[in-house]
């Protein structure tokens, strides 16, 4: 493939012309006739080649040796866009964009070899040899009916009563909160969330052109006296939030925050969606808001994507019953239903023992990680903001007054992607922090990057 994409780059085949024969092309290249056929086809397939029946392969017009040239370079990996504003994307493109080899201490997710990767292999087996598995068809509209009731037994493990009729299975967390803004918000709604928050809760509500207001996290959750001032000042319509192991501090919400927070949204009438995709890194289950509320005025999301796969997307909403046709029908609206097939896949590792005992070692494993970098920030004259009971993300603040987003920068440079405070604060006022992922600082360049970085940034230009 690659020898006729750099003939048709350099026009030694221009637009049209026939490429050898298959006979011809085996014997060229020393390889037997299937491969050349099964080369042609993908070649085709990349819209570099047209087939001809009867006649051939042939190039494919006069486009043929620009997309011959994108194609000779589609391995390679673009350059990190140092330039590029730091906002609440930001680290989501760097974290995805960046070189393979790049390091992500900054990052949300697991490393791919702490995931359960054979035991997806062998479901997905299993999946294929099964004949009542749904490998073609569209879902029903709720979603795979054996994974909601698994999910709400499970769901029930945290207090949260959800009849499997309750639960909404979605393509993931991401899905699940952009439905319930759909349903439950009108544009120039206000919205309240924590400072700091999970960065993609910003972007996601500004898409959804609602005014975004912060209240101040504290290590036992939200700032009640602050969270009263704008419930009183801005009556806002809806509070997102994560109540177990928060993004990006590592905190757990305390029970008697829970219950007062809960007293003000009654107050209010302010509605609350509770974001519990860390919930399988618990040991030690924390409070749910869903649980103490009963899902009166609380919606719980949720998904695999951090502890399982985050390449079969598959998240739920587990919400009022009166609440389920609507958001059901929004579901299908924009989307025509879920993936079956990662629903099948998810449910497949619940049950049969292999993603509890998969969990159990994983939780060793991170809280090893997290004693690791906790030691190893403090070194670096790094302060962990609280030290989280469970999970992998940590709220650390740099010494002498630096600038994480320079921080950042530097380290970028550097080939380590790490997360600036300002990509989680609304109000811009963690300057000073950055969020470590301790799944993802296990290798010593990282703290010698770090210290770099931090040298660099302190250095007047």
């Amino acid at each position: 493939m690659q020898a006729v994409r750099e003939r048709i780059a350099t026009r030694a085949l221009a637009g049209g012309a026939r490429v050898p024969s298959i006979r011809a092309m085996s014997e060229q290249m020393g390889v037997s006739k299937s491969t050349v056929v099964e080369a042609y086809e993908r070649l085709v397939a990349e819209g570099a080649l047209a087939a001809r029946r009867g006649s051939g392969f042939f190039v494919a017009g006069h486009g043929g040796a620009a997309l011959a040239r994108g194609l000779s370079g589609m391995h390679g990996t673009p350059a990190p866009k140092l330039d590029r504003e730091i906002d609440p994307l930001w680290l989501t493109r760097q974290s995805l964009e960046t070189d393979s080899r790049a390091l992500r201490p900054g990052c949300g997710w697991l490393p791919a070899a702490w995931l359960p990767q054979d035991a997806v292999r062998r479901a997905l087996r299993a999946i294929a040899r099964d004949p009542r598995a749904q490998l073609t068809d569209y879902a029903t509209p709720l979603g795979l009916p054996a994974l909601r009731h698994q999910l709400a037994w499970r769901l029930g493990q945290h207090g949260i009563e959800a009849a499997p009729e309750q639960i909404v299975l979605t393509d993931g967390g991401s899905q699940a909160l952009d439905i319930l803004c759909r349903f439950l918000l009108e544009p120039g709604d206000t919205v309240v969330v924590d400072d700091p928050c999970y960065f993609n809760f910003q972007a996601l509500l500004r898409v959804h052109r609602v005014q975004v207001v912060s209240v101040p996290y504290t290590p036992t959750g939200p700032d009640l006296a602050a969270f009263e001032r704008v419930l009183k000042e801005h009556r806002p319509r809806l509070y997102v939030t994560n109540s177990a192991i928060h993004n990006p501090t590592g905190a757990t919400l305390a029970p008697a925050i829970a219950h007062r927070l809960l007293k003000l949204a009654e107050e209010h009438d302010l509605l609350i969606v509770e974001d519990d995709i860390f919930a399988d890194f618990e040991t030690d289950p924390a409070p749910r808001l869903a649980a103490f509320d009963g899902l009166a005025r609380v919606v719980a999301i949720g998904s695999f994507s951090k502890t399982m796969t985050a390449a079969a997307r598959c998240g739920y909403i587990a919400a009022r019953a009166d609440w389920v046709e609507p958001l059901v029908d929004l579901k299908l609206s924009v989307s025509f239903g879920n993936g079956e097939l990662a629903a099948d896949l998810v449910q497949r590792l619940l049950v049969d023992g292999t993603y509890r005992r998969y969990l159990d070692g994983l939780r060793a494993q991170l809280a090893d990680a997290m004693g690791e970098t906790l030691r190893r920030l403090a070194s670096a004259g790094l302060t962990a903001w609280t030290r989280p009971q469970a999970g992998m993300l940590l709220w650390a603040q740099l010494p002498d007054g630096l600038d994480a987003a320079q921080v950042a920068r530097e380290a970028l440079a550097d080939g380590v992607v790490l997360a600036p405070g300002n990509v989680f604060s609304v109000a811009r006022n963690a300057a000073g922090f950055l969020r470590f992922n301790a799944s993802q600082c296990n290798r010593p360049k990282v703290y010698e990057t770090l210290q770099r970085a931090m040298e660099r940034a302190a250095t007047p230009a």
